[in-house]
């Protein structure tokens, strides 16, 4: 059986342009074998080299890619100008939830299921390798597709005969591509070009196991700069994450 929810962020409304009437995309997760979440901050001087690293990545098709910059390097002199404190908060509840308490830059976190350091090439793809598997078995397919100004979001239902475990429907506006000069702190005097930033991550539904379906307003939910968005369905806050879907052009 499929649910409907049907969401419209009014507050949020003015602040977002609107698509032509009539634009269409869509976007299957049949290829992701991970999502990457990428905790890094202006003022860590040994961040850039792991904001290089995603940028290759996102131009891969079978990984999401995702850029969440932190705040908690401000103090040393520069305020990162694309941090948000909830993406700290987000990276402390990975800590928890992996039970080793561990929080710096630059850590990814690989569909919710382990984390590495994101500077280094070798070790990044031996744990996209390592949880493909696990993320592969317990996968729930989503499909996006965008028309007339609204988002559409399809969450199949659980794999047969796997257990259906509650999870939420996480919706990240994204910014493809986005370059900082960077006036003071550890990388003073450098320019930096952020990949598939997150501008905004909110919460629009709970899947309980059966297909589900949530359609979304465009201008509810699109910020500032972003040009594409991601969705992940994910098992409580900082657990795994079962199924991904990217969607450019909306």
């Amino acid at each position: 059986m499929r649910s409907w929810a049907i969401l419209t962020l009014a507050g949020l409304a003015g602040l977002f342009g609107s698509t032509g009437a009539g634009a269409q995309a869509s976007a299957t997760s049949a290829q992701i074998k991970a999502v990457y979440e990428l905790f890094t901050s202006q003022g860590c001087s040994t961040c850039p080299a792991a904001d290089e690293l995603l940028g290759r990545l996102a131009k891969r098709d079978d990984v999401i890619a995702l850029t969440l910059p932190v705040d908690y390097w401000d103090y040393l002199g520069w305020r990162d100008t694309l941090a948000r404190p909830e993406f700290t908060t987000r990276q402390k509840a990975y800590a928890k939830a992996l039970g080793d308490g561990m929080v710096y830059t630059p850590q990814a976190v690989v569909s919710g299921l382990a984390h590495v350091n994101g500077s280094s090439m070798d070790k990044v793809d031996q744990v996209i390798e390592r949880t493909a598997k696990l993320f592969a078995a317990s996968r729930v397919p989503i499909k996006l597709s965008a028309a007339d100004g609204r988002l559409l979001i399809d969450v199949a239902s659980a794999p047969e005969g796997g257990a259906a475990k509650e999870a939420t429907v996480w919706l990240a506006t994204v910014a493809s591509s986005m370059k900082v000069p960077i006036l003071r702190g550890e990388n003073q005097g450098r320019t930096i070009v952020y990949s598939n930033v997150v501008r905004a991550l909110m919460p629009v539904g709970t899947w309980s196991g059966k297909e589900m379906v949530v359609q979304l307003d465009r201008r509810s939910f699109m910020y500032g700069s972003a040009d594409r968005c991601a969705v992940f369905l994910q098992q409580g806050y900082g657990g795994p994450i079962v199924g991904a879907a990217m969607l450019d052009g909306i």
